[in-house]
């Protein structure tokens, strides 16, 4: 079965899970991103790929750093740009999601970009709508967060340029992270052979061997001699029951310090997706210290978010 995300001739139409994509979409969308670097530091800040061009902002859950700069991106690619308020919306009356997407495609929408707590979301929607229009997922459930782990593998890229000689941790609430999946499904598609997966028991998904990765309990060796380090908030509010003893406890065996940085290698980076708790998951001083690289994946997230609109509105039907 042909893979929905892409078209009949391989290209990209929507983008909603990193999972099953080729590496040549993934170094596509890299490539593509770092040539728009560049635009954030012109005077007009503006190229007009998609002029003319309407991109609906749907998000069911809070965000801030995703919504901003999926606005900024779409407005840099010359696109309108529709924020729904999900609060005052007609959400909240009955109206079905899909027949919400259908009031908006009336509008002329060519693409949509969601977020949404149930996981599938963005699917159910790509399986709707009209072949011209676009999906973008921003995040479904604890199921993928696509955009994110592109923008993490191209800030890795950036400070680390070849994934095949990288040992990567990955640490914290795996279980409940989208961004952990989208992550470990671009790194090993990218060829990286050593991708650590470091929390307690009750934060890691049964099976999670399965993805390609190792698993560690224990920081001291899980961080040792890695090459890049990716924090992940503790995400509370998809717990189900008492899976910690307490945000202290897993401070002090799974938050980066000074000391525990120490054991990775001289020149590792320190990534976190935000937003940060610090005192959780990681110690300020490691999170402002010289070797974290957690703004720039911000700034990164601009380029690969207009890479990723470009590319889908250069698709054919």
């Amino acid at each position: 079965m042909r893979n929905p995300q892409l078209n009949a001739k391989g290209e990209l139409r929507h983008l909603l899970t990193i999972e099953g994509l080729p590496r040549e979409i993934l170094l596509q969308i890299l490539d593509t991103a770092k040539s728009f670097l560049g635009v954030t530091e012109r005077e007009v800040k503006k190229v007009p790929l998609l002029r003319g061009k309407s991109v609906f902002n749907l998000f069911f859950e809070p965000s801030t750093r995703t919504r901003t700069t999926f606005e900024i991106a779409a407005k840099r690619l010359s696109a309108d740009v529709v924020n729904l308020a999900i609060s005052t919306s007609s959400q909240t009356k009955g109206e079905t999601l899909l027949d919400t997407v259908d009031n908006l495609s009336a509008m002329h929408a060519d693409m949509f970009v969601v977020r949404h707590a149930s996981s599938g979301a963005p699917f159910l929607i790509a399986g709707h709508v009209k072949p011209h229009v676009h999906v973008v997922n921003a995040g479904d459930g604890r199921h993928a967060h696509p955009t994110q782990g592109l923008l993490d593998a191209y800030t890795i890229r950036h400070y680390k340029q070849d994934f095949t000689r990288l040992s990567v941790a990955i640490v914290g609430d795996i279980l409940h992270s989208r961004v952990a999946r989208s992550l470990i499904h671009a790194l090993t598609t990218l060829g990286t052979p050593d991708v650590r997966v470091i929390g307690p028991q009750t934060l890691l998904p049964t099976g999670v061997e399965r993805l390609g990765v190792s698993v560690h309990h224990d920081m001291a060796a899980g961080l040792r001699d890695v090459d890049v380090i990716v924090m992940l908030r503790l995400q509370n509010e998809r717990m189900r029951g008492p899976l910690l003893p307490s945000a202290g406890e897993f401070f002090k065996a799974y938050g980066l310090t000074p000391e525990k940085l120490a054991l990775a290698k001289p020149d590792a980076i320190v990534m976190h997706p935000g937003p940060m708790n610090r005192g959780v998951e990681i110690d300020s001083s490691v999170a402002d210290g010289a070797q974290a690289v957690i703004l720039p994946q911000v700034t990164f997230g601009i380029a690969v978010r207009m890479a990723v609109m470009s590319i889908l509105a250069g698709a054919s039907a």
